[in-house]
């Protein structure tokens, strides 16, 4: 057999086909990077520094935030550099870790998701056992396989890519390293990536929210059944509803595009990918802040001391 190269280095051309308007993206994408990353810091420093936000449900808001706080350091920087700078190499070992941590820290997004709906459930449906639930003992029992999963899942999508042959271009079109954009690339045979691509899909945000969905749909039967004491307990419900609804949608448009037959140009399948992982970013620390009365009450108090020093006193 004839023994070809394999690329070991690549090309990010993502948004390529803006042509002169592509620097100009550094002006959004630099908004909603630090907007992330001040809001999603304030909202942990909110949970850390107030003793009675360090109840379950907000020690899992914070893990969301630090989640949603990290996920765009891994990618946001270098793609603001090459849309000013147009620097866009990356080695192949680079583009395996920086697929590696996107994909692990983005799977915990749906993740933390389903233990808030859980909090949620224990919290509505049984109140009088839910510290018994919530103890770290019993809770560790809900927390450890949805990690193993993940890191098995990811870990071996990312090793099968890496065993590819890249012998036809190495231009990749995206502004990071998405798994199926790299897929897309390589000579020969990837039935086994996409089919290991396809079930880590489905085995994390699909079956994440319809466990998700189906704690609400409990969740609601119980409020509608309790009467008015139920109700008020809905209010968050309804914010972790919000958070799902946007969060699921942009992430299947996301992961579908590469996967089915569509009309989707380059430049939409590259936004869609960004957006899911940078617009939840954005999104759930001002969806929180404002609609959890604790944190927005002490979130206020922090800004207010920040900006008349002593005016939390």
């Amino acid at each position: 057999m004839e023994n070809v190269s394999s690329h070991k280095h690549f090309i990010l051309d993502g948004f390529n086909e803006l042509g002169a308007l592509r620097p100009f993206l550094f002006i959004p994408y630099v908004i909603m990077f630090v907007l992330s990353l001040s809001a999603n810091s304030l909202l942990l420093y909110a949970v850390i520094s107030e003793r009675s936000l360090h109840s379950p449900m907000y020690i899992l808001i914070a893990g969301l935030a630090a989640v949603d706080l990290s996920l765009p350091l891994f990618f946001v920087p270098n793609m603001l550099l090459s849309f000013l700078f147009d620097w866009r190499g990356i080695s192949l070992t680079g583009c395996l870790v920086q697929m590696h941590f996107l994909h692990f820290v983005g799977a915990f997004q749906p993740t933390l998701l389903v233990l808030m709906a859980l909090d949620r459930y224990f919290a509505i449906c049984t109140p009088l056992y839910y510290h018994e639930h919530m103890s770290l003992p019993r809770f560790l029992k809900f927390i450890i396989p949805p990690v193993v999963r993940n890191v098995i899942m990811i870990t071996v999508m990312v090793n099968l890519a890496g065993k590819l042959s890249f012998c036809a271009s190495n231009v990749i079109n995206h502004c990071f390293c998405e798994h199926m954009a790299l897929v897309e690339l390589a000579c020969g045979s990837t039935s086994i990536n996409n089919l290991v691509g396809l079930l880590t899909v489905c085995f994390i945000p699909v079956v994440d929210f319809i466990f998700i969905a189906a704690s609400y749909v409990v969740i609601f039967n119980s409020v509608l059944t309790s009467g008015r004491s139920g109700i008020k307990a809905l209010h968050t419900c309804i914010t972790h509803i919000v958070v799902m609804s946007v969060t699921l949608t942009v992430a299947l448009i996301a992961f579908l595009s590469y996967r089915i037959r569509n009309e989707l140009s380059a430049t939409s399948r590259v936004f869609f990918s960004t957006m899911y992982l940078l617009f939840p970013s954005c999104f759930n620390p001002i969806i929180y802040g404002v609609r959890t009365t604790e944190i927005r009450q002490h979130i206020l108090k922090t800004l207010a001391a920040v900006v008349v020093p002593g005016s939390s006193e």
